[in-house]
């Protein structure tokens, strides 16, 4: 058994928790997400990053799937702000939440709080068109407005010449750390879709 100090919280993971190093929290872009799904429910808002889930991670680049069969979130409406679809909650669940060695309530917490503790730079937080600009430069204004966050603690996902997402990694208790194992953009400049 092992105890995680989290903030006033002690967290209590089983002897049976899978092995892991630190979590990637990843943020969707939404308008690129929605372009190509429209019809999902996220669609329907004005959303820039949204919350795509909390994943465990190992620095060796492998990762911990479908866990157990750990009771889901007894409201899981109460994500919908940071993650606006009810299918996408439950699957995060079901895929990563039940890896973490947490109980569905302490999982989605932990969410909110890593979620919270990040600023989004003003040029990501509701663009009114389409922007170009160099994966570098996104992981540079994260730093600059988020102090402690360096560039080795952020991936940047791109489909073509796209942004997709953008991943913080995370201590298990909650604070910025080196991300490793974890594919970054190649891309020179990506394109980032507007907020609708």
């Amino acid at each position: 058994m092992k105890v995680w100090l989290m903030g006033v919280f002690a967290i209590v993971l089983s002897a049976g928790t899978p092995a892991f190093d630190y979590y990637e929290l990843n943020l969707s872009w939404s308008p690129e997400f929605c372009y190509s799904s429209p019809g999902n429910p996220e669609c329907s808002g004005h959303f820039g990053f949204i919350v795509h889930g909390l994943w465990p991670q190992s620095r060796n680049g492998r990762w911990p799937e479908h866990c157990g069969q750990e009771a889901s979130p007894s409201n899981p409406q109460q994500m919908l702000d940071i993650m606006p679809d009810l299918r996408l909650i439950e699957h995060e669940w079901e895929a990563h939440g039940t890896c973490s060695g947490l109980a569905a309530g302490d999982y989605f917490s932990l969410i909110r709080r890593v979620y919270r503790s990040l600023r989004i730079p003003p040029a990501f937080v509701h663009p009114y068109r389409q922007f170009n600009i160099e994966p570098a430069e996104i992981k540079r204004q994260f730093e600059e407005v988020n102090p402690g966050l360096t560039g080795d603690d952020i991936r940047i996902s791109c489909r073509g010449p796209y942004l997709t997402a953008l991943e913080v990694c995370f201590t298990k208790d909650g604070r910025p750390t080196q991300c490793s194992g974890l594919r970054d953009c190649q891309a020179p400049v990506v394109r980032v879709p507007r907020v609708q």
